[in-house]
This record gives C-alpha cells, structure tokens and sequence, in this order.
C-alpha cells in the first residue's frame, strides 16, 4: 500500500508556518484535552490539533475498518494495537481530508468548529498507556565516554557491547510528557573521601539525549522476531530525556546497573511521529565492527537523519544550545534492537517504549549529556546569560528538539521540554 500522506506536492488548507515540524505531510499521533475538558485522540497540522474522535463521528473514516471508540479514547493503544496497514489507512485519509483541494471539510465551517483547535488551546497527555520501558545504551560514543570516566580509559567498552544492544528495563510509573516539571531526586550517595553513604538530595542531576520508538503487539511469548521483520512492529518515535542523577548513579549501579538514579523520571514529547512520516529520511548507521551475530545482522538503511539539539535554560534566562547530535550516529539500529529483545522470547505489547540509550555524537559538541559535555563537571559550560553550568540547577528548564529535513519536507518532533524543581517535601 503506498504511503500517499507522504507526498511532497500535497498542501493543505490549514496554515502551516514556514519551517514547521508540522506540514501536512507529517501527521503525527497523540492524546489531548480541549477546553471542554474533553479527552481525544488527535494530530497535528501547522500550528492545529485536530480532533480524530470528532471526524470519526462525522464519518470521515468511512471505509476503513475501525472500531466505533477507536479515537474516542485517553490513549492510542488500540489503534496502535491495529497494526500498520490500518495506520497507513488512516493517515493517508487524513492527509486527503486535509488536502487544499479536498473542500468537504475545508467548507463545512459546522464541521471544522468541532474538529479543529488552536494548539495553545489544548493539554497535550502522555499518548500511550506503556506497560513496559526498555532504555538501550546504544551510542558507542556515549558509552567509551561514560567508561573513560568511570572506569579504565583504556579499556572504556566493556567486551560485550560491541556483540549486543545493551539494555536495562526502567520504570513507566514515572514516564511524563513534555511540560510536566521533574523534581531532583533523594538517595544514597557515597561523596568523595567518606567510607559511608549519606542520603540526600542528588547534587548531580543529568540530563540524555534520547528518542524512544513505541511498539505494537510484536510476538507471543517464547516466539523471537528477525531484524528484518522488527520495523514492522514499531508505531513512531518520540524525543526523550532520560533523567539521570550522577552521583547516585555512581553509587548503585554495581552489580545490577541503573535503578533509582534513572528511575525517577523520564521526559518525552507528546507527538508521535510515524515511521511512515521518517521513510524519506533513512541513512546507514555506523559501520559495525565485528560483524554482528546473524540473528542481528541487517540489511540497507535502518538508522534515520534526524538532526537532535539540547537546549539549557536558567529560570527567567534566555535558553543557549549546549548540544546538537544526529540519531544516525547510534551503533545498534532500532531493528537490531528489538531483535535482541525478543531473542530469549520476552514478549513485547502494545504500547511499550524503547529508549534509545544517550545519542552522542563524534565531537565535544554533540555530546548528549552534561556527564560528557563537562567532563564530570571539571569543564563548566558558559551560558548566554552569563552563568556556568557543570550539571542541572534547581528551576533550570532543558528543552530537547529534533527535526528531519532535506530539500522538499522538514518533518519534526515538536519538543521535550522540563523543569527541575527542588526535592519534594512532604508537609
């Protein structure tokens, strides 16, 4: 089935802003709430939420086969749980109502009044109920960083990680949107030059540069999906930022790795962009050396140009831009990824989430974390309002972008953005 939404040529009614991540050839997924308090599967065109309940109502899915709530609900679980022909469908059919020369909607001002918001006039949600969280560490330029500083520079990988996409399984109960602020985390740390650990707030409080893909049922239990066949099964993406609280970190991580130092919140955008809106913009991935195990081994394009900026902004401060990665500069692809994870059988629903592990790039400049960006804190960054940062302050609002462009479409993430806050105090 062809991917018609994708259609460089196509325009749409709605307005769309020069240099939006939201033309009408994007059509993203997510879940809002309109003013009415009404709680509704949507997309989003230029600077537009559209109501998918509210067409599915008036018809405008006709001939497809969907069930009678399938956009009338506070998650996208069920559609996602129907698979990629019927999100081919729909999306197609929305870039068609949308069409500028389409006037069945475009005309009916009865109709667009129910169908259409103003974004600043709705509350984006989390899109997804997930079940599951699996935060990979697939960047080899993050994890030879991390492993000069925490361990022997000399050997920074350790020997298994060029044979497998490691992973760790988080924690979803603190999984947010974008907007929602985050609180700096209490726990155990060991400071330097003591024998014992004292509790408190984490004085080093991180953010990652990440995407996470979300996935539809992929397998039974006990059934392993091949690397060609994995794309089949992921719905879209979305930006993320893994929290991370250093110094805790550093201290539990040995024997079992990451646990309360990761899992206190994670920060994601709002819109889900398809893998259908992404098709115009893969590219290799990094050459991999050795030669993966055949049951990960791939073929063609399976890593994506999508141009990622991390932007760090003190209370009542302009923002200044502190990193600028590529998602193509991950060594262990999304395929590959959801390939090892089922390997053993583990089943994979609807709704779960993967995390691609911090994207950092080749330079000092496209290092995906303050850990890497200050060297542990030994480089401070210089601010444009003057101020020094070696990791996160309370108030300090990180604001994660990501965007695809070539000649003809910019297709964008919107953003993930999130405030620190103090420690939560219980009165």
């Amino acid at each position: 089935m062809p991917i018609t939404a994708n259609d460089t040529k196509r325009k749409s009614w709605l307005e769309v802003p020069e240099n939006s991540d939201f033309p009408i050839q994007n059509i993203p997924f997510g879940v809002f709430l309109t003013k009415e308090n009404v709680v509704t599967v949507g997309t989003r065109i230029g600077d537009y939420a559209i109501d998918l309940g509210a067409l599915q109502q008036l018809n405008y899915f006709e001939g497809i086969d969907l069930t009678d709530d399938m956009f009338m609900q506070d998650t996208l679980n069920d559609f996602i749980s129907d698979g990629k022909k019927t999100w081919r469908l729909v999306r197609n059919r929305i870039a068609e109502i949308f069409d500028a020369e389409n006037p069945q909607l475009r005309d009916s001002t009865k109709h667009r009044d129910i169908v259409i918001f103003k974004i600043e006039d709705v509350e984006m949600q989390l899109p997804v109920l997930i079940g599951d969280y699996t935060d990979f560490y697939s960047s080899k330029e993050h994890a030879t960083n991390v492993g000069k500083m925490f361990r022997d520079p000399e050997n920074a990988l350790l020997p298994n990680w060029l044979h497998i996409p490691v992973g760790y399984h988080g924690r979803s109960s603190t999984i947010v949107p974008s907007g929602i602020p985050v609180h700096r985390p209490m726990g155990q740390t060991l400071p330097v030059g003591h024998d014992t650990p004292v509790f408190g707030a984490s004085r080093l409080v991180d953010f990652e540069l990440e995407t996470a893909f979300i996935t539809t049922d992929v397998n039974v239990m006990g059934e392993n999906i091949p690397t060609y066949e994995a794309e089949d099964y992921i719905f879209g993406m979305v930006l993320l930022n893994d929290w991370s609280a250093r110094d805790i970190q550093k201290w539990e991580y040995v024997p079992l790795g990451p646990f309360l130092a990761k899992n206190f919140a994670t920060s994601i955008s709002p819109w889900i962009v398809t893998m259908d809106a992404l098709e115009p913009f893969r590219t290799k991935g990094p050459k991999q050396d050795p030669t993966p195990l055949p049951y990960l081994q791939t073929k063609g394009k399976k890593a994506f140009d999508i141009h990622l900026e991390v932007s760090l902004k003190p209370e009542d401060q302009e923002e200044t831009v502190i990193s600028r990665s590529n998602f193509k500069y991950l060594y262990w692809s999304m395929s590959q990824q959801l390939a090892h994870h089922t390997s053993n059988g583990c089943r994979i629903n609807s709704g779960d989430m993967m995390g691609s592990g911090t994207i950092s790039g080749p330079t000092p400049d496209s290092f995906g974390s303050m850990l890497e960006l200050t060297w542990g804190g030994k480089n401070p960054l210089k601010l444009n309002g003057g101020e020094e940062r070696k990791f996160i302050e309370d108030n300090d609002t990180v604001i994660i972008r990501g965007f695809c462009e070539n000649k003809e479409v910019r297709i964008g993430f919107g953003e993930v953005s999130s405030q620190l806050l103090p420690p939560f105090i219980r009165q």
